[in-house]
C-alpha cells in the first residue's frame, strides 16, 4: 500500500477516536459546561494535538453532539467566530444519546 494511501487512512483513524475521546471527556460533567481550554488540556496528555481536537469540536458541534457558548456572556456561539479558549461545551441530548448506544456515528468512536 502507498504511503500516502496509509497516512490518510491513520489520519481517518485518528479523527474517529479524537472525536470519541473529545465527546466522553466534554460528558464529564454531563449537564454542566465545560471550558474547552480545560478539556484540551486533558487530551493533550492522551496525545491528540489542538488542531485534532479543534477538528473535533467543530465536527461534533456541526453534528450537533455538543452545543457551544461563551464562558463570559453564556451566549450561543460557534467555533469559527470566537476563539476557543473563550468557548465552553455541553453534550446535547443527541450527544447522550450516542453515548448511550442509542444512535450510531461512523465518525466518532464510542
Amino acid at each position: 500500500m502507498n504511503s500516502s494511501i496509509e497516512k490518510r487512512l491513520l489520519n481517518a483513524g485518528n479523527f474517529v477516536r479524537n472525536n470519541g475521546q473529545v465527546l466522553r471527556t466534554i460528558n464529564i460533567l454531563r449537564h454542566k459546561y465545560n471550558k474547552l481550554k480545560g478539556v484540551q488540556t486533558a487530551l493533550q496528555g492522551a496525545g491528540i494535538a489542538e488542531d485534532e481536537f479543534l477538528d473535533s469540536i467543530n465536527f461534533l458541534t456541526e453534528e450537533k453532539y455538543i452545543h457551544l457558548r461563551t464562558v463570559a456572556g453564556k451566549e450561543d456561539a460557534n467555533l469559527a467566530d470566537v476563539d476557543y479558549i473563550e468557548l465552553e461545551a455541553k453534550l446535547t441530548s443527541k450527544g447522550i444519546r450516542l453515548l448511550a448506544g442509542g444512535i450510531d456515528d461512523n465518525m466518532i468512536e464510542v
